[in-house]
C-alpha cells in the first residue's frame, strides 16, 4: 500500500467519509498537535514524551538516524501505530482513536507499490472509487493530480511502462487526490538517484506551496530536511532534541548531538577553565580565551568549568595571516579535492582531526601532506558544549 489514500475496500465501505472530491483545493492544511506522545514496544521505547506544534500550512522534517523514533511518531500521527499514551490534534479535533481512513491524511512511502494491473489513472483515482466517487469525478481528479506531478498525458500507461521517478510522482498524486489536509511522507525519496532525488525535493517544496497543504516528512538524510522544511525537528533515541529553521539548526546547534549529526563539523576535546575575565579554552595543545562579553552568543556566563567540547564547522576554518586570532598550528595529512572546494584532513599537536574546508587548492601555495599550517577562524564560528566529552 503506497497510501492513506487507498484503505481497503472493507474500511472504505464502512468508515468512508460521506464527502467526496473537494472543488477547489484547500487554502491551507491543518495544524498538528503533538502532546506527550509515547509509544513502547515491551520494554523498548521508540517515542519518549514527545511535544510538538506544527502550524497549518508548514513543512517539518523529522530528522534522524535510524531508530531515532522518527517513523514510529510519523506513524502515530497517520493511524498505524496506536500512542501508548499521549494525544494527537489534526486541525485543532483530538484524533488519537480516529481510524487510519478517517483522518484525512495522504502518506508516502519510500516503496511506492503501486498496483502493477492498473493503469497510472487507476492507480491515482483507486482511493477515490473506495470512497464511491462516480467514475467521471474521479478520472478528472486523477488527471489532474498527475498533471500536479508533471505527468499529464500518462494516465494510460501501465507502471512497468514508467521510470521509477515518475512511479514515486504515481504515488505522490495518489496521495494528494483527494486534496488531505496533511501530507505524511516517509524516507519517500531514499530510493532514487542523487539527481533525481534533488529534482524531486523542488518538486515536493514547490507543490506544498501551490496546495498550501501541512507536509510532514521523515528523512535521515539532513541535507534534504535543511533543504526542503520550514523547521526541522532532530530525533535520538524516541525524544526530540532540537526544532528549529534549517539556519538555526546548523548555526546554533544547542546540544552536542545537533552539532555532530547536523552536518559537517569538528568535534574537538578541550577543557573549559575560569578567567578573571570569562573563560579559557584548552584544546590541540593552545589555549584559547574566551571572554564572555566578546562572545555573547556563546553563553559562557551559563558554562561550567571542566571538560568540554569545541565544535567549528570546517568551511568557518581559514589558512591563517600573520595578524589572525585565535591560530592553531596543525600538520597537514591529506587533501582531498571535491569541485567546488578542497578539504583539509589536519592533525593537531595532540592527535586530534581537524578538517578545514577552503575555496582553492591555490591559497595552500605548495604545501602537501606532511607540512605544517597554521589555521583560523572567527570567534562566532565556535560552539562549546560544557560538561559534554566528544568520545
Amino acid at each position: 500500500m503506497t497510501s492513506l489514500t487507498s484503505p481497503t475496500p472493507e474500511n472504505a465501505r464502512r468508515d468512508g467519509p460521506e464527502s467526496g472530491v473537494p472543488d477547489t483545493p484547500p487554502d491551507h492544511g491543518k495544524s498538528v498537535s503533538i502532546r506527550n506522545l509515547s509509544k513502547r514496544f515491551g520494554s523498548v521505547v521508540a517515542v519518549d514524551d514527545v511535544s510538538l506544534e506544527i502550524g497549518a500550512g508548514e513543512f517539518v522534517a523529522l530528522l534522524g538516524p535510524s531508530g531515532s523514533g522518527k517513523t514510529t511518531l510519523l506513524q502515530g500521527i497517520a493511524g498505524f501505530e496506536e500512542p501508548t499514551s499521549g494525544s494527537i490534534l489534526i486541525g485543532g479535533q483530538d484524533f488519537t482513536q480516529v481510524p487510519v481512513n478517517r483522518r484525512n491524511v495522504g502518506m508516502v512511502f519510500q516503496k511506492y507499490t503501486l498496483f502493477p494491473h492498473l493503469t497510472l489513472r487507476d492507480n491515482v483515482a483507486f482511493p477515490l472509487k473506495m470512497r464511491k466517487i462516480a467514475t467521471a469525478d474521479r478520472r478528472k481528479a486523477a488527471d489532474d493530480a498527475l498533471a500536479r506531478v508533471h505527468l499529464a498525458g500518462y494516465g494510460d500507461r501501465m507502471p512497468t511502462q514508467v521510470s521509477g521517478g515518475q512511479q514515486q510522482r504515481v504515488a505522490l498524486a495518489r496521495a494528494i487526490v483527494y486534496q488531505p489536509n496533511v501530507l505524511l511522507m516517509d524516507e519517500p525519496l531514499g530510493a532514487l538517484d542523487r539527481n533525481l532525488r534533488e529534482q524531486m525535493q523542488i518538486e515536493i517544496k514547490a507543490l506544498q506551496r501551490e496546495l498550501g497543504i501541512t507536509v510532514i516528512f521523515v528523512t535521515h538524510d539532513q541535507e534534504e530536511a535543511l533543504t526542503m522544511a520550514d523547521r526541522v525537528a532532530v530525533m535520538a533515541e524516541g525524544r526530540l532534541q532540537q526544532v528549529a529553521t534549517p539556519e538555526q539548526l546548523y548555526e546554533q546547534p544547542e546540544n552536542l548531538f545537533v552539532a555532530g549529526f547536523v552536518g559537517d563539523n569538528n568535534l574537538l576535546d578541550a577543557e573549559l577553565v575560569s578567567t578573571s575575565d570569562g573563560f579559557s579554552l584548552t584544546t590541540g595543545h593552545v589555549r584559547i580565551d574566551l571572554p564572555s562579553q566578546a562572545i555573547p552568543s556563546l553563553r559562557l556566563q551559563e558554562r561550567e568549568p571542566g571538560r568540554a567540547t569545541l565544535a567549528i564547522r570546517p568551511e568557518r576554518i581559514a589558512l591563517a595571516g600573520p595578524a589572525d586570532t585565535p591560530t592553531i598550528a596543525a600538520t597537514l595529512r591529506e587533501i582531498v579535492y571535491s569541485g567546488q572546494s578542497v578539504l583539509l584532513i589536519t592533525a593537531l599537536e595532540d592527535g586530534q582531526t581537524l578538517r578545514a574546508r577552503i575555496s582553492s587548492r591555490h591559497a595552500l601555495a605548495g604545501a602537501g601532506p606532511g607540512d605544517r599550517l597554521n589555521l583560523t577562524w572567527q570567534p562566532d564560528a565556535m560552539q562549546v558544549f560544557a560538561n559534554e566529552a566528544a568520545r
